[in-house]
């Protein structure tokens, strides 16, 4: 069976992931060791970002970053900031679909390893493993096109009525 978006060209749809890496990683514990000595009831915050390069033609690195702050109380705890990126081969699909592919398919494949490195740096300062919680890229997706079209809504001038010439 052939795909119908591959029909009629000359190259077929192609997707590769060609390479994962940590592309930075930051650990920090400000108030140590005397955070140590402290009771374990921590709060933490979650800040993930992705980013997108074109690096050559239907080449792209995806960059999903992760900023995790741990506190106990008003004391930072550790403060984890994780880069992971991957380097994704994709020729054949249109323009439409390159947004979702990039902004939700990409960052999905790249959660899981985001989350080891995470746990593991986490692990490695001496605090109880930290395991993020899934994301649904999706929905985040579908939600930020959604702002971006109400922003561009708002900024475009109101035409009131029908104006023609005569």
């Amino acid at each position: 069976m052939t795909d119908e978006n591959t029909e009629g060209q000359e190259n077929p749809r192609e997707f590769q992931l060609q390479k994962i890496y940590v592309k930075d990683l930051s650990f920090e514990t400000p108030n140590s060791p005397a955070i140590f000595g402290e009771e374990w009831k921590p709060s933490y915050n979650l800040n993930l970002n992705s980013d997108v390069k074109a690096l050559q033609e239907n080449q792209f690195e995806v960059i999903l970053s992760a900023t995790v702050t741990c506190k106990l109380g008003e004391k930072v705890a550790f403060l984890a900031e994780v880069q992971q990126a991957g380097i994704f081969l994709v020729k054949g699909y249109q323009p439409q679909e390159m947004g979702p592919m990039m902004g939700a398919y990409c960052p999905n494949l790249l959660f899981p390893y985001l989350r080891e490195t995470v746990s593991d740096i986490v692990t490695r300062g001496s605090f109880p493993q930290l395991l993020l919680t899934p994301v649904n890229f999706e929905a985040l997706y579908a939600q930020q096109m959604k702002q971006q079209a109400e922003k561009q809504q708002a900024e475009q001038p109101q035409q009131v009525g029908n104006q023609t010439e005569h």
